[in-house]
């Protein structure tokens, strides 16, 4: 008798989940839920594929209440909105089971624990894996990414079977003791790139070419990294200006997650990357004014949005 494959839920059908999701459904049975019905619909229909690769089938939760029998819940959306996609499974999910999140920002482990309750088991991680979406359930990436897991309440043996899973599936994973500094170094580029592409609406290659973009991206860089040392956090570089620069290299050609939200509509994860080190800044007593004028700025073209045009 065949073993029983494990049961993967997966919160977010966009390019991450997407990739993520192809790769687990090779070794795992992948139960996939998002708000939007239409992309659900595709992915019934035909599966997920990456780099035009034969689809493999997933299940579709029509509901989230088709994901409580979860044995891993992977989050794949939206810092912003953590807390709406998991209030429906508080007291419904088995306590044991993992939350694995690999969203940008710091906070996340927070906001889960306020949606699930502080015993849950929490895995976080950062990947550089990069998806961008053809169509609902087509993604194309590199495939040359890799993912760093590890916690700061789930066992050590839990992280290690998060990092295995992703292995067996074919993806780059390994777990580390402490992965706050590996958190933070990812906020580093993220503070110093996502805002900037948004505000500029530019392809991230555009801001280390041009000397006023690429002056401000290292000042919001240096900004991060002064709040880490406050924090006693040793980031996994020694020169974060190279780090970035580095990131921006990788994604030089497509513009940054932020720039895509305020395209669409969708609310920015602004408070979550440039918000929380300006607000780490204040409890260390750091200043971040490069950070904080970010946020400003990114609120304000929010606002110009909603706004009805004359």
């Amino acid at each position: 008798m065949s073993e029983a494959k494990l049961k993967i839920g997966i919160i977010g059908a966009g390019s991450m989940g997407t990739l993520f999701g192809y790769h687990l459904a090779a070794t795992c049975d992948v139960a996939m839920y998002d708000a939007n019905a239409e992309t659900l619909r595709k992915i019934s229909q035909d599966g997920l594929s990456v780099n035009g690769a034969q689809p493999r089938k997933v299940t579709i939760a029509a509901s989230a209440r088709e994901l409580f029998a979860s044995q891993v819940l992977f989050l794949f959306v939206k810092a912003v909105d953590t807390l709406r996609a998991l209030r429906p499974f508080a007291g419904e999910l088995n306590p044991a089971t993992p939350i694995v999140s690999l969203q940008n920002g710091v906070g996340n482990e927070d906001a889960i624990k306020t949606a699930l309750g502080g015993a849950v088991p929490v895995v976080l991680g950062i990947t550089t894996e990069s998806s961008l979406t053809l169509a609902p359930g087509r993604v194309r990436s590199s495939e040359e990414g890799a993912t760093i897991i590890g916690s700061t309440s789930a066992a050590p043996a839990t992280s290690r079977m998060v990092s295995d899973l992703l292995t067996q599936s074919g993806l780059r994973a390994s777990v580390v003791y402490d992965i706050r500094p590996h958190l933070w170094g990812k906020l580093v580029a993220n503070a110093a790139i996502n805002a900037l592409s948004a505000l500029l609406d530019c392809n991230t290659g555009e801001i280390a070419r041009d000397p006023n973009a690429a002056h401000l991206s290292e000042s919001l860089a240096e900004e991060v990294a002064a709040v880490a040392a406050a924090l006693k956090i040793n980031l996994p570089f020694a020169n974060p200006w190279s780090y970035v620069t580095q990131v921006i290299e990788l994604g030089a050609d497509s513009k940054s997650s932020m720039a895509f939200d305020l395209e669409s509509g969708h609310p920015s994860e602004i408070d979550h990357i440039n918000g929380a080190v300006v607000a780490f800044g204040r409890r260390t007593g750091v200043p971040t004014p490069y950070n904080d004028a970010m946020v400003r700025l990114i609120k304000a073209k929010e606002a110009l949005r909603e706004r009805p045009r004359a």
